[in-house]
């Protein structure tokens, strides 16, 4: 088997928690670049890994024989980067969430589709192991349909996660285009796709910054979601649930509640109607204090590998990119929205 030869841009959290250390886990992998603007940050990532050192994308995506990359920059730069490398010839694993807009997300699905290149988006939620339980479960029909849910995701804010603190990009709405919503709601609106196997179609969206000082990016975002078949329920996103991260969701069927992540033990519980409880312990669920494999590099490298296509294609990043901002054009219009 050809070893598959990977660049990694952006040399912060992500990458250094997650893609760096994923990547070389695996066989028939090697970390051959690795860039950041950063040229200290970039050089010890260089050092570690056995890489060369980059600080223009530009140069990295030059670098001979490279095969894949991982985008692991701000928001702002997602789809510049990724087309960037697309039309390069080189496969791409992009953070979420994958753009700042449909048209940039529009543009980078084209430019993979026309390069005949992967585009895979970081939505690792559908790959943790009491999310697929619970996608076995609700298949399986035992369940009966979803009436309703609540899913969120909140934690103390990135500044306890990024490499550059309460001073990083995550603050300045010009890198970041959007705060927790974008980078915590986003996962979710995409776990709840997931799960319930359909499209949500009307948002309805408070969005707001409540508490976190000298940023202009919403801090906690509660929103209101409608499917195509009428299921209805509530997404979180909050940088202030600073006590104890939150990571649950909570589906509510015909013959009983499916808990998802609420107990540390048992992270999928099933409450049937009859008082019966099904407990079920699966693996370790990754917090930012403590890391867990995501699952999502290995599946990206799988799929290369494989000559598929990603489940989690630059497609399905589109649709859960498309409630997110359905939900910012709700908050400022007072208005429930219609996912386009």
């Amino acid at each position: 088997m050809t070893t598959l030869k990977i660049g990694v841009i952006g040399c912060g959290s992500i990458a250094r928690k997650r893609h760096l250390p994923e990547y070389a886990l695996l066989p028939n992998v090697e970390i051959v670049a690795v860039c950041d603007p950063h040229e200290e940050r970039v050089n010890e990532m260089a050092a570690l890994y056995g890489a060369k050192a980059y600080t223009d994308y530009r140069e990295l995506l030059r670098h001979e024989g490279l095969d894949a990359v991982s985008v692991c920059t701000p928001n702002a730069l997602h789809a510049p980067i990724s087309i960037a490398a697309l039309e390069a010839g080189k496969h791409v694993l992009c953070e979420k969430p994958m753009a700042v807009s449909i048209e940039e997300g529009e543009a980078m699905i084209a430019a993979g589709t026309k390069a005949g290149k992967l585009l895979m988006i970081g939505h690792n939620q559908r790959l943790m192991l009491p999310h697929k339980k619970a996608k076995e479960i609700l298949a399986s029909g035992e369940l009966g349909r979803v009436l309703t849910f609540r899913s969120a995701f909140g934690h103390g804010g990135p500044e306890t996660w990024s490499i550059e603190g309460a001073e990083g990009w995550f603050f300045n709405k010009e890198l970041a285009f959007i705060g927790a919503m974008g980078d915590l709601g986003v996962h979710k609106a995409d776990l709840l796709r997931y799960l319930l196997g359909e499209e949500i179609v009307q948002v309805g969206g408070f969005v707001g910054t409540l508490h976190k000082k000298n940023t202009d990016v919403d801090d906690n975002a509660v929103c209101v979601l409608k499917t195509a078949s009428g299921v209805i329920g509530t997404l979180a996103a909050s940088w202030t649930y600073k006590a104890k991260e939150d990571n649950s969701t909570t589906l509510y069927c015909e013959n009983g509640i499916l808990r998802l992540i609420e107990d540390t033990t048992y992270n999928v519980i099933v409450d049937y109607n009859n008082g019966e409880r099904l407990l079920h312990q699966m693996g370790k669920v990754a917090t930012n204090e403590k890391q867990t494999e995501s699952g999502i590099v290995r599946e990206f490298v799988g799929h290369i590998t494989a000559g598929t296509k990603p489940a989690i294609s630059g497609e399905e990043g589109l649709k859960s990119l498309k409630v997110i901002l359905a939900a910012l054009k709700s908050a400022e219009t007072g208005q429930i929205v219609q996912v386009q």
